[in-house]
């Protein structure tokens, strides 16, 4: 699942930094784009939480916390998925080391204009030390780090079996991720994107709305075809009844 050439990064992330200090609620304004892709993927994520019944929790600019000792510290995922679920009631931050708080299982950084640097580079070291087991950095626009041999549209970041957080893909996409199974699909001329049953994207995961909308379709088409048999029978009949 590596892009041509072989990827095999891993950063050696300290527990804590004093540049990663984050204030809970402070959200950095981000462009139309960013913020509808970053909506897709919430929204596709929450419908498969929806349709499989898991016990998790889909949603973004949450700040994830991991170190008891430096409370201060922490990253702020444009998109998270965690499961178990997060605890009820409104939280202003995730803090791994509070009962019933769990690291994302998967993370999603959309590369902004003035964010190439800190997603390319700074973002793996802190999921790697947050204890996030996936890290999908999508960059449309291409803004990233040319200093890491990018940049790229996608990268994929995985929690190996020994502990380590390794660069596992970067590339054009499609990529997989082994977390949920399923291929990650560059869409809509390269600004969207998306999770598929399939390599080629054509068994894209739907969101609520694409889903219901899709069952409309559906019906709408059995109506007609209903129908259009309906009309052949009578018409059989009639011509029957002339003979």
């Amino acid at each position: 699942m590596r892009a041509s050439g072989g990827v095999d990064v891993v950063f050696a992330a300290p527990r804590w930094s004093e540049r990663w200090v984050l204030e809970d609620g402070v959200t950095m304004p981000e462009s139309r784009e960013h913020e509808l892709a970053s909506t897709l993927l919430k929204e596709v994520l929450r419908a498969w939480i929806e349709r499989t019944g898991r016990d998790a929790s889909a949603g973004g600019n949450l700040a994830v916390r991991w170190d008891r000792e430096h409370p201060r510290i922490g990253v702020d995922p444009d998109v998270y998925l965690v499961e178990p679920a997060l605890p009820p009631g409104r939280l202003k931050s995730l803090r791994t080391w509070v009962e019933g708080h769990h690291p994302p299982r998967v993370a999603v950084e959309v590369v902004s204009e003035d964010g190439g640097e800190k997603d390319y580079v700074d973002a793996p070291r802190r999921y790697a030390a947050s204890g996030t087991r996936e890290l999908w950095v999508f960059d449309p626009e291409r803004y990233g780090s040319v200093h890491v041999g990018g940049p790229w549209a996608l990268q994929v970041w995985r929690r190996m079996r020994a502990g380590e957080f390794r660069q596992v893909y970067a590339g054009e996409g499609p990529a997989y991720s082994d977390e949920l199974g399923a291929w990650l699909v560059i869409t809509d001329a390269g600004t969207r994107l998306r999770l598929a049953d399939d390599e080629a994207g054509e068994r894209l995961w739907l969101t609520a709305d694409e889903a219901s909308a899709a069952r409309a379709e559906a019906e709408r088409a059995r109506a007609d075809e209903a129908e259009a048999e309906l009309a052949r029978l009578r018409a059989a009949m009639a011509a029957m009844k002339g003979r």
